[in-house]
């Protein structure tokens, strides 16, 4: 019995589940993730999968984790108070388990360069497709492609924008939508001074998403040609208009 799945995610890898292990292609940022994925393994962090080999043919084994990753629009699962709310307690905790390795780990080799203040290891891509739900609860992330040392609210503002989520797509309502970013905040722990600057980030790293996406497909990258051809980085690029449009009704809610 064949027991090998082609699994849906991203939509950048092609990810292959071999029983109770995945296969996934390698870059030249690979032997960054490996030790980063070994010093979560080694300070006990869980909700990540261990690293097991790289085969000769340049393929990393990794752990399968077990669960739902939703696509979009979100499952009703990933888009449930309980999975925002475990999502946030969730990317807190990654980011306390890599803080000592942030201070001492190299700032080149990432995909995605360092970034200052660097003050954890940024996942760089925390979002409904690169986690693994059980049942509503969000357990555990993969895909640490875009992994690279950075502030923590970087990472958090992406976060925020896809699991909230603060997109125009579907009937947007800001105020609904205020709500959530403030519970995510809430379970994330993120202070006063991270609140006040967290819609800018969200903006600026949509920014920044957009650029590396057009630079990525400049140099050959099919996956993210087929991701502007879609319209993806319009998209980024009106959320980023929108969240600084609405920025008075999030504030509200986030300092209020």
């Amino acid at each position: 019995m064949d027991d090998r799945e082609t699994l849906t995610g991203g939509g950048i890898n092609e990810v292959v589940r071999i029983g109770a292990t995945v296969r996934r292609p390698t870059g030249p940022w690979s032997p960054r993730v490996h030790d980063l994925l070994r010093h979560l393994e080694a300070v006990g962090f869980r909700s990540a999968p261990r690293l097991h080999e790289v085969t000769p043919d340049g393929f990393e084994i990794l752990d399968f984790l077990p669960g739902e990753v939703s696509n979009y629009p979100a499952s009703p699962a990933a888009a449930s108070a309980e999975a925002l709310e475990s999502a946030a307690v969730l990317l807190r905790d990654y980011h306390e388990a890599t803080v000592d390795y942030a201070a001492v780990a190299p700032r080149d080799g990432w995909q995605v360069p360092a970034r200052e203040p660097v003050e954890v290891v940024c996942h760089g891509d925390f979002a409904p497709h690169n986690c693994v739900l059980d049942g509503n609860r969000t357990a555990g992330m993969i895909d640490f492609d875009f992994a690279h040392p950075g502030p923590r609210l970087w990472d958090v503002a992406y976060a925020a924008y896809r699991w909230v989520p603060l997109t125009t797509e579907g009937e947007a309502d800001p105020g609904k939508q205020a709500a959530r970013l403030r519970v995510f905040c809430d379970r994330y722990g993120l202070d006063d001074a991270g609140r006040a600057k967290l819609i800018d980030t969200v903006a600026e790293r949509l920014d920044a998403l957009v650029a590396f996406m057009h630079a990525a497909a400049a140099g050959g990258n099919a996956a993210f040609a087929g991701h502007i051809a879609a319209g993806h980085d319009r998209l980024y690029l009106g959320d980023a208009a929108y969240v600084r449009e609405q920025r008075a009704v999030f504030e509200q809610h986030l300092r209020g």
